[in-house]
């Protein structure tokens, strides 16, 4: 049986349109103070459930590449969070409860939040001094449940994107990109050599 489905190059194509049209609307201002907060942070802790967790620790992972103190909240051999330091939060939604949880310890204890959302009004996004929004998310219908475990539990995930790229692809996608972005500039601002970033990498793999 043939079965007519969607041109993958076109999706693709249509992904990379998506994300030319996040990095036309990325507001400057944002991303720069986003970038200052790196460069000023003590120690940095990344932040993120299901699939925006991988996005958070590919960026833990490179800031520790260039030279950064950085940790991954939830991990066994991750230290206490004190006042100072920097919490980077990754949420589409900016709902998701553990994420709010965690927000909410961090501003408790006296920590930076930034926060990394397409939700700029989302409950994290009021406890975060920096806000980096990513495109715009489209809400769910009023019957959806808001947050993120609950969605998961009862089998009602649903995007806070299109449907053409679903279960928050495009938030993820984009989040990615950024944090990409961000590295670069931070390696061409501290002169970072490719050296230096390479005796970083594990060699216990």
């Amino acid at each position: 049986m043939v079965v007519d489905y969607p041109k993958i190059n076109e999706l693709m194509l249509l992904m990379s349109y998506r994300m030319r049209e996040t990095a036309r609307s990325l507001d400057e201002d944002q991303a720069a103070r986003f970038v200052d907060e790196m460069l000023a942070a003590r120690r940095i802790y990344v932040a993120g459930a299901g699939r925006s967790g991988l996005v958070s620790r590919a960026f833990a992972m490179r800031l520790m590449h260039i030279g950064f103190e950085s940790f991954v909240v939830g991990e066994t051999i991750t230290p206490a969070l004190l006042a100072g330091d920097t919490l980077v939060a990754f949420s589409g939604s900016g709902e998701t409860n553990s994420i709010v949880d965690i927000c909410e310890t961090a501003k408790d204890i006296g920590a930076k939040i930034c926060l990394i959302t397409f939700s700029p009004e989302s409950r994290s996004a009021q406890l975060a001094e920096c806000i980096v929004t990513l495109g715009e998310g489209k809400a769910d219908p009023d019957d959806i449940p808001s947050q993120y475990e609950v969605r998961q539990i009862t089998g009602q995930y649903r995007s806070v994107t299109t449907s053409f790229a679903p279960f928050g692809t495009l938030f993820e996608t984009s989040a990615l990109i950024f944090s990409d972005a961000v590295i670069s500039a931070l390696i061409e601002v501290l002169q970072c050599s490719l050296d230096d970033a390479r005796g970083r990498l594990s060699n216990v793999q």
